[in-house]
């Protein structure tokens, strides 16, 4: 058994040699035969050739542990850029002309002015883009209103176009904006957009064209559709491009064309440092239930008045009647309902006072311990009028409740204006040339003496008295519009318009 696996040991130790001497004999062959080949990048470098180091033939490659994803991808989200938003709504066809690239440089060229306008804009912006995309509208209309106003919600024009929107008073009726005494709906933002929005969409119908509505929320929309027959009449296109209108129709829409096309670049508002809107509501709306000053509301929504009046615009008075919806800042709204409830002081400190006797203005108000231009600003009158007996205003103090609600209840309280004596009738035997012409006086004065209660007061007074046409545009070169006629400075620091309009016929 041993000589067995001795002789085993002897037979495997051969078989070893051989096959190395037989391998030894073969490499020269082989190493030569692969050089030769046509797959070079099957043949490795060795380490022990000069000149070659580890590094140079070893390559570490990090491999990475691979991203987590979530679970679930929500496609419904939102993005948290209200410009990206407006962006994704765009549907309108785009205008290409050298009156937009004029618009669009001339608004780069002026960055601080865009950015002021844009930073306007923010209060109301999320408001009326939720409108439009409601409605299905393209929400590049939501810059409209940069146009129209520079977004300046007190812009008021020689014509008495009003608001964002520049409603004139005929136009304001038309879509049951309120206009009285107490308030002007043509300056609220919710009342003012969502009439802005009809009429936008009323005239959309009537020419199936977005340009051609525009230029009849511009022009009138009698003024476009005569227009359109005249070209139809000669054979000639009907869009809007190929129409004949005024200057200011003209470069209507190319503004806000350049505008689009600025705040729909992502690179482009970056590179003008504009102002990132969150893509979420800035205000919330609620009714007050009893009548309170704007300066109460003001301080328990934690908010100065001026502030407050950004985003109430439309009251006309410092009271505020009940049922009346007020605009609060959608992080003050809980703060403003719970100082609300737990406040123990008079909600308004305005009363009414009627008048028994002629009495001139500073002196009431001495009465009272206020000051003329006080009291004549909360009643929209002149300082140095004098009122007749049975003239009613508001004036500082916690009197009866009742009777200021009486007078909340009425359109306008009565302001009986009494005219100024002549000193000059008031002297004898000058003949009769004199008693002519104090007759005269007399009789002027009389058919001037009694104003209608019904009128506005102040800086909007007979906003409604006539209905007239529709006006032109409230900003320079902004456009003739349904809703005004003449020019509206633009917002301090807003962006001036950069040609002077030449004013186009009304609807």
């Amino acid at each position: 058994m041993q000589h067995r696996s001795v002789l085993s040991l002897v037979r495997q130790l051969f078989a070893a040699t051989l096959g190395a001497a037989l391998l030894s004999l073969s490499a020269p062959a082989l190493a030569e035969g692969l050089d030769g080949t046509n797959f070079p990048s099957l043949s490795m470098p060795s380490l022990a050739e000069p000149g070659l180091v580890a590094d140079d033939v070893l390559t570490v490659h990090e491999i990475r542990m691979a991203p987590q994803l979530p679970g679930t991808i929500d496609l419904t989200a939102h993005s948290t850029n209200l410009w990206e938003r407006i962006r994704n709504g765009f549907a309108m066809a785009d205008l290409n002309d050298d009156l937009v690239l004029y618009y669009q440089q001339w608004y780069q060229n002026r960055p601080d002015a865009l950015r002021r306008m844009v930073t306007r804009s923010r209060p109301y912006l999320h408001y009326i883009v939720e409108e439009l995309e409601a409605r299905g509208m393209p929400t590049e209309l939501a810059l409209l209103p940069m146009v129209e106003s520079s977004f300046n919600p007190n812009a008021y024009s020689p014509a008495h176009a009003a608001g964002l929107w520049q409603f004139i008073p005929a136009t304001g009726k038309r879509f049951n904006l309120e206009q009285n005494w107490w308030r002007d709906e043509r300056r609220d933002i919710v009342s003012s957009t969502g009439a802005a929005l009809d009429y936008l969409q009323a005239i959309y119908e009537m020419h199936g064209d977005w340009h051609l509505a525009l230029a009849s929320y511009n022009w009138g929309e009698g003024a476009v559709k005569r227009a359109i027959g005249k070209n139809e009449a000669r054979g000639l296109p009907t869009d809007y491009p190929n129409l004949t209108m005024p200057n200011e129709t003209r470069h209507y829409v190319p503004k806000l064309q350049a505008l689009k096309n600025i705040l729909g670049n992502p690179a482009l508002i970056a590179r003008l440092d504009l102002p990132m809107i969150p893509n979420e509501p800035y205000f919330a709306t609620l009714e007050t239930r009893r009548p309170m000053d704007v300066k109460t509301v003001a301080r328990l929504a934690n908010m100065t008045e001026e502030e407050f009046q950004r985003l109430n615009p439309s009251h006309n008075r410092p009271v505020i009647k009940a049922a009346t919806p007020v605009v609060i800042p959608a992080d003050k709204l809980d703060a403003f309902r719970n100082n609300l409830q737990n406040t123990q002081a008079p909600l308004s400190q305005w009363q009414a006072y009627t008048l028994t006797a002629p009495e001139r203005l500073d002196r009431i108000a001495a009465n009272f311990d206020t000051t003329p231009s006080e009291l004549a600003r909360a009643n929209g009158l002149s300082e140095r009028v004098r009122l007749g007996a049975g003239s009613t205003l508001l004036v500082p103090g916690s009197g009866s409740t009742a009777s200021l609600n009486t007078l909340l209840n009425t359109s306008a309280p009565q302001h009986i204006i009494e005219p100024e004596p002549s000193a000059r009738c008031g002297k004898a035997g000058k003949g009769k040339r004199l008693a002519r012409k104090c007759g005269k006086a007399e009789s002027s004065a009389d058919k001037a003496g009694v104003k209608a209660a019904s009128r506005n007061g102040g800086k909007h007074a007979g906003d409604s008295a006539k209905p007239g046409k529709a006006g032109k545009s409230a900003t320079k070169a902004a456009g003739n519009s349904h809703a005004k006629a003449g020019n509206t400075k633009p917002a301090k620091g807003g962006a001036a318009k950069p040609a002077k309009p030449a004013h186009g016929k009304r609807h």
